[in-house]
């Protein structure tokens, strides 16, 4: 899944800047070495998404830094999602890690428990007071932060405005689910005819999705209990009819292999084989470009709340980004300095010009009345996200959610397979390996 994750740190409230520094320590006074004589060099590992996306907002950040820190360089350098944890991983254990690391927001966990990050104050950054909570608790572990939210994200529906006009004499998507699901029966009925088609394309092993309906009947993935440890709870009363929710939402609508996940699903929709889909806002993207989808229906794809049960948009897990310092950065002043001035109130303002959520609920709250963004910005502020738990991490690994989904799908009782995914994380989710 894509995300994005980055930590920042004033100077005033500065953190260790030796090398030799304890794991994870602050230090325990601010140094008052002036920014102009600091020296060396400051590297910064961000996605390619910063690349593609704000290469302006990078920019000014580096310029701004260079004034600051004259005889500091800068090592940038951008790295793809699906190679960085274990590039990172690889540099941590060889002593060459970055000073800066972008971080999607469910890597965070195991490097904040493992003693990878710098402790940070969190007063010391921009709208601290505001940021979004979801995305605040993404760095935040045992009441100590260790990195700075970056920016946020979060799943809408994603539609094609012609086709539910065309089937139901309506081009929105409506507000309730069970007008939803009446709008989708006609959708499908309407085409029918287009084989391999899904009115609503819902992968099986989507477990972000189910999740979310698991969170709409109250249920959870995992609880924290009185004795101090967390537990499976998929298999209680609520978290059971969230997913048997979505599992006959998946098997009514979706007309393609129910083993298949949703990393193609806006290619599905770019194609004209669906007609909704719970995606990410970026995923619009990929479904009007050449090759990948369609450019033709840059004005006909649309995105709104996706409905969910009780008469209330369905939550959304919230993605994003932070930024964190690496625990044995060399120059940890100038390192946290350079993350500050990339999460400050003027640097996330480049990215709401750009439709993209920021860190914080000042920023954001002209986002919830702007048609473009309207549907993730509501979204986000009552987002869920994945237990933060030490062994979390092993779970993800491991694919336990999506091996409990399949089962389903290849036959197996919800209440079998939610029995089996607890114990099998109950295993894992106290230990931080």
């Amino acid at each position: 899944m894509k995300r994005q994750v980055l930590a920042t740190l004033s100077t005033a409230a500065l953190l260790a800047t030796a090398a030799g520094c304890s794991s994870g320590s602050p230090s325990p006074s601010p140094t008052n070495v002036d920014a102009k004589d600091v020296t060396g060099s400051v590297t910064v590992w961000l996605m390619n998404d910063a690349q593609k996306s704000w290469p302006d907002l990078v920019q000014q950040v580096n310029d701004e830094f260079a004034a600051k820190y004259p005889k500091v360089q800068i090592k940038l350098s951008y790295h793809e999602w699906g190679t960085k944890v274990g590039e990172l991983d690889e540099a941590l254990a060889s002593g060459q890690a970055p000073d800066v690391v972008e971080l999607g927001n469910t890597e965070t966990l195991k490097y904040m428990v493992n003693g990878s990050l710098l402790k940070l104050d969190r007063g010391s950054f921009d709208n601290s007071d505001n940021w979004i909570k979801g995305l605040a608790e993404t760095c935040t572990y045992k009441d100590t932060l260790y990195c700075v939210p970056y920016y946020a994200g979060a799943r809408v529906g994603l539609y094609n405005s012609k086709m539910f006009q065309d089937a139901t004499g309506s081009a929105e998507l409506p507000q309730s689910e069970d007008q939803l699901l009446g709008a989708l029966d006609k959708v499908a009925n309407k085409y029918k005819g287009t084989p391999g088609y899904s009115a609503l394309y819902l992968p099986g092993p989507y477990w972000y999705a189910a999740m979310s309906y698991v969170n709409a009947y109250g249920g959870a993935i995992a609880r924290y209990d009185s004795s101090g440890n967390w537990h499976g709870t998929l298999h209680d009363t609520k978290s059971q009819q969230g997913l048997q929710h979505f599992v006959d939402l998946v098997r009514k609508y979706n007309k393609g292999d129910l083993k298949v996940n949703e990393q193609d699903q806006a290619k599905v929709l770019g194609h004209e084989k669906a007609g909704l889909i719970y995606a990410n806002g970026w995923e619009q993207s990929v479904a009007t470009a050449p090759i990948t989808g369609t450019p033709a229906l840059q004005d006909v794809l649309k995105v709104a709340a996706m409905p969910g049960p009780n008469d209330k948009p369905l939550p959304s897990f919230i993605g994003g980004s932070d930024l964190a310092v690496t625990a044995k950065s060399a120059n940890a002043q100038a390192a946290a300095d350079w993350v500050r001035m990339f999460t400050s109130t003027k640097s996330e303002q480049v990215l709401v010009d750009k439709d993209t959520l920021p860190n914080n609920l000042v920023q954001l709250a002209p986002m919830k009345n702007k048609a473009t963004t309207a549907a993730a910005a509501n979204a986000v502020q009552d987002a869920w996200f994945t237990p933060a738990a030490p062994g979390w991490g092993a779970i993800e690994k491991q694919n336990i959610l999506t091996n409990m989904l399949n089962a389903i799908f290849a036959g197996k009782s919800v209440e079998d397979a939610t029995k089996e995914a607890d114990a099998q994380m109950d295993q894992l989710i106290n230990d931080a390996g």
